[in-house]
């Protein structure tokens, strides 16, 4: 279960999942299995570019359930594998810093996340929005990381 609380400016999302801390980390920083599980439920992406370097750039489409595209842009600002992503959120809908901390613990690793946005202005319109798409996506990574545990287990032939 992820827990969520906030601040009048951030958001923070912490979930275990189990699974090793450089697997958890990998899934957040190689491209093709962030793409699978990066948005609230239902969505997809399209990545354009995907620059996992100090200054580089992450620039994808998020594809909603109803058929609206969502043009995102970020740009990483610290990379310490496997223990700390850090970037910065830039374009459409909420500007924010991510940070994201990822720590080894018995049942696997522990995800602290937090998006800071400058305001409370700017956070106080998507607050629940966010709540429940930070959940849905920690949904997400887990079944990726973990199939058989989230019940997604294939049929036999």
């Amino acid at each position: 279960m992820t827990t969520s609380n906030t601040t009048d400016h951030e958001m923070y999302t912490t979930r275990n999942i189990p699974a090793k801390r450089e697997r958890v980390f990998a899934a957040w920083t190689d491209p093709v299995i962030l793409a699978r599980w990066w948005g609230p439920q239902g969505f997809t992406n399209t990545f354009h570019r995907f620059e996992l370097q100090t200054d580089g750039l992450w620039d994808f489409t998020m594809h909603s359930p109803n058929g609206i595209d969502f043009n995102n842009l970020c740009v990483f600002k610290r990379i310490e594998p496997p223990g700390y992503l850090e970037f910065d959120h830039l374009k459409e809908m909420h500007f924010y810093k991510a940070m994201v901390r990822f720590t080894g613990v018995e049942e696997g690793t522990r995800v602290d996340w937090i998006m800071r946005f400058d305001t409370a202005e700017e956070l106080a319109p998507i607050k629940s929005f966010i709540a429940k798409a930070n959940e849905e996506n920690m949904d997400k990574l887990e079944l990726i990381l973990n199939p058989v545990r989230a019940g997604n287990i294939p049929p036999r032939p």
